[in-house]
């Protein structure tokens, strides 16, 4: 699905029944009854407003400006580039003026985000400050303060950061229920579109549980017609309550403007990335399953006694997991999440992430004809040996390349299903030999030259001598792969 290349977030405010007065008795009939028409019976009803709710949330919602400073004393600038710097005025933190500093080059980004807690702690998107190193934060009376990062979680595309100076006005938004959204409920989105302040835009609720976004890993958004333009990432999605029901992170769109769909991270996640950041942690861990699954397809369902596809099927299950000890066996079909019901392996991987690292869940299940249900302990995915990162520096097909020790902990935050024994590859450099060579992350090496490689230690041995010729044997996706380079 095409997207903008500007990820957005949007925020949302809902107030169409606060200002409300009694409703005249025309229209309390009963929902059988065709609907009636009827003069407004007093100034009230001509009245409606979502002002109260803005006037609630719109505190809360801040606008984020985030920079990245490249200070190098030797860092040459361009006659062009300087040319650019004096004449519109850069001045190399990202806030616009004349004059900077001569070598020093920034990267700036636009967006919003939403205040959280009386700390000064503000939820914004990861994209809006991901490179960056200074941040700041302006607030809606136009008060400024510096900003520091707390928390980044790439995986939600979330981030948490913190005002360094907080004081008297520092109005946290309440978090409302994501799951008890429906589609149609009212709601607003307020943000910093284009930059140009402040802004609040009303729709509705359009969907829930949208998975096929593709902007995080997890895929379960809220999508609203509100309107959200470029500068909204990080923004609120409000209820009729004023409080917080999503952060606004995406769109939908053709031309980088909004046109009615937008898409918000629920704020069941969100509360859970804040939670961790309250108590001091800078990532985020979730419960590790250990256990593959994978869609329900029609025929599958029709040949598992289904009236339709829902649940996801157990493919296949690591010894000594948490799902081994629970009882899953491969083919179960696991239909809930603490009475939650999935319909497709992106939201069963988001509700089983809400659950923590503590615990216990129950899944409901689905083998052979018979329903029951399954207790799984809450834990993180083990580091059953260490990492030893190895970034290859020595000329080989490597070279650019980092590679990592494979277990649970590993396989779970690159999203791939790997073996607990075996060396992955972590990084590659954009342009660098192990680009060139064809080299993606993700990829599981067995052997060089012949030589099995479990460890990072077997691969540096491997390549510590320069040869002429490289016969290399790389895992990707289950396929296994063999190439010559030469030396």
């Amino acid at each position: 699905m095409p997207r903008s290349p500007y990820p957005l977030a949007l925020s949302a405010a809902a107030a169409f029944l606060l200002a409300a007065g009694p409703a005249p008795a025309q229209m309390m009939k009963s929902p059988d009854a065709a609907p009636s028409k009827a003069v407004p019976q007093g100034r009230s009803e001509v009245q409606l407003s979502f002002a109260p709710v803005v006037k609630r949330a719109a505190p809360s919602v801040v606008n984020v400006y985030a920079s990245h400073v490249d200070k190098r004393p030797n860092a040459r600038t361009s006659a062009m580039e300087e040319f650019m710097r004096r004449f519109f005025g850069e001045d190399g933190r990202g806030r616009g003026g004349p004059g900077g500093m001569p070598g020093e080059r920034a990267q700036k980004s636009l967006g919003s985000g939403v205040i959280v807690d009386e700390s000064g702690l503000v939820i914004t998107n990861n994209h809006v400050i991901d490179n960056m190193n200074e941040v700041r934060v302006a607030l809606a009376d136009r008060r400024e303060f510096e900003a520091s990062i707390v928390l980044r979680d790439p995986r939600t595309d979330l981030a948490v950061i913190k005002i360094k100076t907080p004081n008297a006005g520092i109005v946290p938004m309440p978090f409302g229920d994501s799951d008890h959204l429906e589609v149609g409920d009212f709601v607003m989105a307020i943000g910093n579109p284009f930059g140009v302040g402040q802004t609040v835009t009303q729709g509705i609720v359009s969907a829930l549980a949208r998975t096929q976004v593709g902007s995080s890993d997890y895929q379960f958004f809220i999508q609203t017609d509100a309107a959200i333009n470029p500068g909204n990432s990080g923004g609120a999605l409000v209820d009729l309550q004023g409080n917080l029901v999503g952060i606004n992170t995406a769109i939908y769109s053709q031309s980088g403007g909004s046109h009615g769909i937008g898409f918000a991270v629920p704020a069941s996640m969100v509360k859970a990335v804040v939670e961790t950041a309250k108590n001091g942690a800078t990532t985020v861990r979730r419960p590790w399953l250990g256990a593959r699954v994978q869609s329900v397809t029609p025929d599958i369902a029709e040949s598992m006694g289904l009236d339709r596809p829902t649940g996801v099927l157990v493919a296949s299950l690591q010894a000594k997991s948490p799902a081994e000890e629970a009882g899953l066996k491969r083919g179960d079909l696991i239909l809930s999440v603490d009475g939650q019901s999935v319909d497709d392996p992106e939201a069963f991987g988001y509700r089983f992430a809400l659950k923590g690292i503590a615990g216990q869940t129950k899944f409901g299940i689905l083998r052979g004809t018979g329903r029951s249900t399954v207790a799984v302990k809450l834990g993180p995915a083990p580091e059953t040996r260490p990492r030893d990162v190895l970034k290859v520096r020595t000329r080989s097909p490597f070279l650019g390349a980092t590679l990592i020790n494979t277990s649970p902990a590993v396989a779970e935050e690159m999203q791939v299903d790997f073996p607990s024994e075996g060396v992955a590859v972590q990084a590659v450099e954009e342009g660098s030999i192990a680009n060139r060579a064809g080299l993606q992350k993700g990829d599981l090496i067995v052997a060089i030259n012949g030589v099995p490689i479990s460890t990072t230690k077997d691969l540096e041995k491997v390549t510590r001598n320069t040869l002429n010729m490289w016969e290399v044997s790389i895992n990707r996706g289950g396929e296994v792969l063999t190439s010559v380079f030469g030396g």
